[in-house]
């Protein structure tokens, strides 16, 4: 097995999109962390179906719009970002390249954008806030808006302090992931590669049965969230709390009347239940039981200008970013994270002023075509 291409040191002029990165990426990953990265699970339906739903969405462009003073900038949770385009979490960075997440938030720094740190990061989320501030300082800018993504651990006390750390980095918003707590474990860490944030943990070790017990009756089963912990979560933290995972309207109003702040429409990327719907298809629905009371932000497929442009038109405020930013990470580094970044926000700009919206408020629903029933 040949070993990883090293990142490139300049961006060859044949990178112009994400799905180019994606298409290169592969040659500069080790074999398992890419299938880690890319794989799905069953046959991989609900990732065509990520994709699917936008390519299947048209957009309808009006013409003449006085697109004097555009501008792609969004208000959330009283900071203003650059663009509806934020890095979402993704976990052990450093699986594609050595400075992991302190090269991305650089170069999210870089780009004025806003990230979300994992649970699972390879830095520990204190190190990466140091990076973007140092970076903030070098640029002469201000650090983007840094969000910590919380996975609940089995111990109460060591999630409270997980959040309590995050907030005196100066982390701006929490965001629970409520989908993934039950899922395959399909990689062995290399050495060097670790959750950075969870040393010193106390693990339960999960062991045969002889019951015959596969899932239901284990404390993999047993300690899944449930909507308590989201009440208990709620008390710990005044920041703004997200919930990640959604995808049905019920459960979107349950959440938003226990105090959370956001909610993030995602089925994971694919990766722990096949044959779910697109999160783009099911936003609708959420759009319109929710009217307006919260933030949603869209997780899932998200390749191209066109796909936020689509995406903001059906309601969302924003969209995350989760394979794309290893993609650029593995292929060129700090560099590479930066290029993807402004390669998506040149289409959605130019997407917003073929569409005639000069700004983020002007993407509705007209701008799309609904084909007669």
């Amino acid at each position: 097995m040949s070993e990883p291409l090293p990142p490139l040191t300049a961006i060859p002029p044949g990178l112009s999109s994400l799905s180019a990165y994606e298409a290169r990426a592969a040659a500069h990953m080790a074999a398992d962390a890419w299938a880690y990265l890319q794989e799905g699970t069953g046959d991989d339906i609900t990732m065509a179906e990520n994709r699917g739903a936008f390519d299947r969405s048209r957009l309808l462009p009006r013409i003449l719009a006085d697109l004097r003073g555009g501008n792609t900038t969004l208000d959330l949770f009283g900071r203003r970002h650059a663009s509806p385009i934020l890095l979402g979490p993704v976990a052990y960075h450093r699986l594609v390249h050595p400075e992991g997440e302190l090269a991305t938030i650089r170069a999210a720094t870089a780009l004025g954008t806003g990230m979300v740190i994992s649970t699972l990061s390879s830095f520990t989320i204190e190190e990466i806030a140091g990076a973007a501030g140092a970076a903030a300082r070098e640029l002469g800018m201000l650090v983007p808006p840094m969000w910590f993504q919380l996975y609940l651990q089995e111990d109460r006390n060591f999630s409270a302090e997980l959040v309590q750390r995050a907030e005196a980095a100066g982390y701006e918003a929490v965001m629970l992931t409520v989908d993934a707590s039950i899922k395959r474990a399909t990689l062995t860490l290399p050495p060097g590669v670790e959750a950075a944030n969870l040393r010193g943990m106390p693990r339960r070790r999960q062991t045969a049965d002889a019951g015959g017990r596969i899932l239901f009756g284990t404390p993999l089963a047993d300690m899944a969230p449930r909507w308590g912990d989201l009440e208990w979560l709620r008390s710990q933290t005044s920041l703004p709390l997200l919930v990640k995972g959604v995808m049905a309207a019920p459960d979107a109003l349950q959440a938003l009347s226990m105090g959370v702040d956001g909610l993030v429409i995602s089925n994971h990327g694919g990766r722990v239940l096949d044959g779910m719907p697109s999160a783009l298809e099911v936003l609708p629905a959420i759009v319109e039981a929710t009217g307006g009371e919260a933030p949603l932000l869209l997780d899932g497929g998200v390749r191209r200008g066109t796909d936020v442009a689509k995406a903001l038109a059906l309601g969302a405020s924003a969209v995350l970013l989760g394979r794309p930013q290893i993609h650029g990470l593995a292929v060129a580094g700090l560099a590479g994270v930066a290029h993807m970044l402004h390669l998506l926000r040149a289409e959605l700009e130019l997407t917003m002023a073929q569409l005639g919206c000069a700004a983020l408020a002007d993407l509705g629903p007209d701008r799309l075509f609904l084909p007669p029933q």
